[in-house]
């Protein structure tokens, strides 16, 4: 601070801020959003967002009514682009003439517009992305569509407004004769909405119209019968109808666009896929670009060659096959990875009255159909007043050529043109010879005098005035009144229809019926019906998988082809790399297309198919199955069943379900059909866990169930059967969450290890004994000291008919315990009890080849797999292994090693001729 500042008396040094401004005051915050509003409804209304009536966006409004106005119509010569483009940028649209001369280009081109308004000549661009020329290259003319957007335009149909600096005037909307916001489709991206309305057919859409103006009740549920989806310029397929239907029902939806294909053999023993047509606003060149990056990354296999043939004559674009591809796997990949197919995403927004509103399908052709009412009646109104002036002017030369000697004389005689028009329009001129034109032509601003005269208007008199002496005296009384008698029926026409909605709405019908006949072209896009989005198993080829899982929890899909069939009592191969004390609990054979239904150690069942497993090889330990299926800790696999059937035809099949407890359940299979990736309940148990579900399996009320225990203790039961009392014996459960009834009562330490299904077959214990004994015999094998001594003393004769039928209805029973020991037996050998008994004996009584491990019917041509807790498995033909009695002991099917155990037994269909013994493949 230097000497000469000076301090306050107050002690207070000067200070705070500067003195404001005088003026009004401005909130920041107000200004700001008052200055975002304006901005963003000046894009809304004036350039994103087209006009509900006429379809179009400013831009394109002003390109259509610039060239109208300059006559650049289809009936003349083209002009260069530059012209129209400069002629709307200097008038009308105060932008830049880029986005004028794109808005010009999408218009001219084909692939864009259902039905182009502009008819180009030059490079206008093309599918694969390219540019249009400068628009000093290309040239441009109206098409004829646009004369019927244009039609009647200087009739007083639509308001004009002031154009951006005031000194032109331009339309507000243009008096389009058919939709053409739904023909042609419109796209834009606003402040805070944005519109996506794709193009239609205009026969379609011309057809919905007239329906809901014939019929004003239909819902837009009615409309789609008439316009079932979209209908692109470049073709395609429209996968099924309910992305459209909610787009036509809520004014939002997704439509899937798919190339159209075919195979084609391009020579011997090559194939190809042949893309005649691509989605909509797909580029061409990107799009074959993306198809040779998945080639050469390995995400498509089985394509050895990509090459664009399109010509003028339209596209094709061919996909060498390689000779080993499946032509169907490789295309439901091109579907999958590139664009070949699209989603078309629907936002049905316009504006309507000035306000951006999201319409369905009826919104949009009522809308249209209230503004063509609106557009006929102007016109009317603009023809009859036309026709009313004409008229007027008319009677007044009748009236003069009526009296054209005192005519001609009051205009001699006065001293100017004011002083004879005067003269003219006060006298009282005599019109009887005219009355009933005048009234015919029932002009409410001008009549006739009461006592039968008529004077002349300010209007007429200068008509008469104009007129030439020479043409005033040839002018006859007949070729007036004969102009007045056409103008006094149309005059009498205009009024009658604007006193008629159904007059206006039936010229509507009859403008639009017209625009059809001429513009009007086949649907370009097929619709074909679809259930929902493709599944991944359409990239998937069909192959047997051999599914394996193990006591840890792990789980995998092999090939059956890495396994190798070996004779019995091999040593098998190493089937897994497990980890220490796990084991296989699981393994059965399905293809990569079939559902899985899995059923959980807690009573819960999950849906997967097959080819969602991880894939692993033989050697490999599979993936954690709670990685796969939200299955709780603790809680394990109990039972997986493949089901080979359309879903459609689970509601005629059944399903029997096992507990270790000996209970056991049957319900319809289409109660597991919608099965939801957290589970269901498929079987109540306790929730102590001491019971755990053990088996589940397709059934018909024609079968048997049999259930066995790990103590060889084995009952039969039929399904479908009532006992004495005629009560089923195993009636249908509506509810998953029973616990079922009790199959099998079992002895203290005892559980239920095998359930299975087999034919049934009535026979008395006579004909079974009977039948038993031949078989054996049949079979070759030995009296078995441990058969049923009271069945064997029943055994007698079986008439050869009898032992025919027997036999076609048997099963092999194949039994295997877990010291490898293994015998098949007959299905007669285990008789038909009542549910819930003890059952028979289904081994020896000794249990010489440890606890029965699995039971269930085989084929004599069937291979079996055998895996051990050591992780070794064997793949054997089911006829190396002898027919023995239920109550016998078996033989070494797999020789096991010390402290090794068979866990598991799965079933393997025949697969071809067996190796040598002993030899692997």
């Amino acid at each position: 601070m230097s000497d000469d500042d000076q301090i306050p008396e107050n002690g207070e040094e000067t200070g705070g801020p500067p003195p404001r401004p005088a003026g009004p005051s401005i909130s920041i915050e107000d200004e700001m959003r008052t200055s975002y509003l304006d901005y963003a409804m000046s894009v809304i209304v004036s350039r994103a967002i087209p006009d509900l009536r006429d379809g179009l966006k400013p831009v394109h409004r002003r390109i259509l009514f610039a060239m109208s106005e300059t006559g650049n119509t289809h009936d003349k010569p083209y002009r260069k682009s530059a012209r129209p483009v400069g002629d709307v940028m200097g008038q009308y649209h105060p932008h830049g003439d880029s986005a004028i001369y794109d808005a010009l280009v999408r218009m001219a081109q084909d692939f864009s517009m259902s039905l182009p308004l502009l008819d180009g000549q030059g490079n206008f661009g093309s599918m694969d992305g390219d540019s249009p020329a400068a628009m000093r290259y290309t040239e441009v003319r109206m098409d004829r569509p646009a004369a019927y957007i244009l039609a009647d335009i200087d009739k007083g149909t639509v308001d004009f407004q002031d154009n951006y600096d005031g000194k032109q005037k331009e339309p507000s909307v243009l008096p389009a004769r058919f939709p053409n916001l739904l023909v042609n489709g419109a796209e834009g991206i606003a402040v805070g909405m944005a519109t996506r309305i794709p193009p239609h057919n205009l026969g379609e859409v011309a057809d919905a119209t007239l329906a809901l103006i014939e019929n004003p009740d239909l819902t837009s549920e009615d409309l789609i019968d008439y316009i079932p989806a979209p209908d692109f310029p470049t073709g395609g397929i429209i996968l099924g109808r309910s992305g459209a239907r909610k787009a036509y029902l809520e004014g939002r939806g997704s439509v899937i666009i798919r190339a159209k294909t075919r195979v084609e053999e391009i020579r011997k023993d090559r194939y190809a896929i042949v893309l005649d047509e691509i989605p909509y606003q797909v580029n061409k060149a990107s799009m074959i670009e993306k198809i040779a990056e998945t080639a050469r990354d390995k995400r498509i296999e089985g394509i050895a060659h990509v090459q664009d043939e399109s010509d003028r004559n339209g596209v094709r674009v061919v996909v060498e096959l390689k000779r080993d591809a499946t032509a169907e796997v490789v295309l439901n990949q091109l579907f999958r990875f590139t664009p070949m197919q699209v989603h078309f995403g629907c936002n049905m927004l316009a504006l309507n009255g000035g306000r951006p509103e999201t319409l369905n399908l009826r919104g949009f052709l009522s809308a249209f159909i209230d503004f063509r009412e609106d557009v006929v009646a102007r016109r009317t109104a603009f023809e009859l007043n036309k026709a009313r002036d004409r008229s007027h002017i008319l009677c007044g030369l009748a009236v003069a050529v009526t009296n054209v000697d005192e005519v001609v004389a009051t205009i001699r005689s006065s001293a100017d043109a004011a002083e004879a028009r005067e003269k003219l329009m006060e006298r009282r001129w005599p019109a009887h010879d005219i009355a009933d034109y005048i009234r015919l032509i029932d002009d409410p601003t001008h009549t006739m005098n009461e006592d039968g005269t008529y004077n002349l208007s300010d209007r007429q008199v200068r008509a008469i005035l104009d007129l030439r002496l020479q043409r005033l005296t040839q002018l006859g009384v007949k070729e007036v009144t004969d102009e007045l008698e056409e103008l006094a029926a149309r005059i009498k026409e205009y009024l009658d229809i604007l006193g008629s909605r159904e007059r206006i709405l039936e010229i509507v019908s009859t403008e639009l019926r017209e625009v059809r006949e001429l513009f009007a072209v086949p649907r370009r896009t097929e619709i074909v019906d679809w259930s929902g989005d493709m599944e991944d198993e359409d990239l998937i080829e069909r192959e047997d998988m051999v599914v394996t899982v193990t006591q840890g929890g792990y789980i995998k899909r092999t090939a059956l082809a890495d396994f190798r069939a070996q004779r019995r009592g091999g040593k098998g191969l190493s089937g897994g790399d497990l980890k220490e004390e796990d084991v296989v609990t699981t393994l059965f054979v399905a293809n990569t297309h079939t559902p899985l239904l899995f059923f959980t150690t807690d009573g819960m069942v999950y849906k997967l198919k097959t080819w969602r497993l991880p894939l692993g090889g033989r050697t490999s330990r599979g993936k954690a199955i709670v990685n796969i299926l939200p299955i709780p800790q603790g809680v394990s696999i109990a039972a997986i069943m493949p089901v080979d059937r359309d879903e459609d035809e689970w509601n005629d099949l059944n399903i029997v379900f096992a507990t270790s407890a000996g209970d056991v359940r049957r319900n319809r299979l289409s109660d597991f059909t919608n099965v939801m990736r957290n589970g269901k309940i498929a079987m109540k148990l306790p929730e102590d866990g001491a019971v755990k579900l053990i088996g589940a399996r397709i059934c018909s009320e024609d079968d048997d169930m049999m259930l066995v225990t790990a103590g060889g203790r084995a009952i039969r039961f039929h399904i479908g059967g009532t006992d004495s009392q005629g009560s089923p014996i195993m009636r249908v459960f509506n509810s998953r969450n029973s616990t079922g009834v009790r199959g099998i009562r079992l002895q203290p330490g005892d559980r239920v290890v095998s359930m299975a299904v087999i034919r049934h077959f009535e026979a008395t214990p006579e004909e079974r004994a009977a039948y038993l004994k031949m078989r054996r015999a049949q079979m070759g094998a030995p009296d078995d000291g441990d058969a049923d001594e009271e069945e064997t003393a029943l055994a007698g004769d079986l008439p050869l008919e009898r032992f025919a039928k027997m036999s076609a209805s048997e099963n092999l029973i194949l039994t295997i315990t877990a010291k490898g020991q293994g015998k098949l037996s007959s299905s007669h050998d285990y008789p038909l009890r009542g549910r819930g008994g003890q059952g028979v004996s289904a081994m020896d009584r000794a249990m010489r080849g440890g606890a029965v491990v699995s039971t269930f019917p085989v084929e004599i041509d069937d291979q079996i797999m055998l895996v051990t807790n050591m992780g070794q498995s064997i793949r054997v033909p089911v006829d190396g292994i002898s027919f023995r009695s239920r109550s016998a002991g078996g033989v070494k099917v797999f020789n096991t090693g010390k402290n090794e155990e068979v866990v598991s037994v799965a079933w393997i269909a025949d697969q071809g001729e067996d190796e040598a013994p002993g030899t692997e493949t």
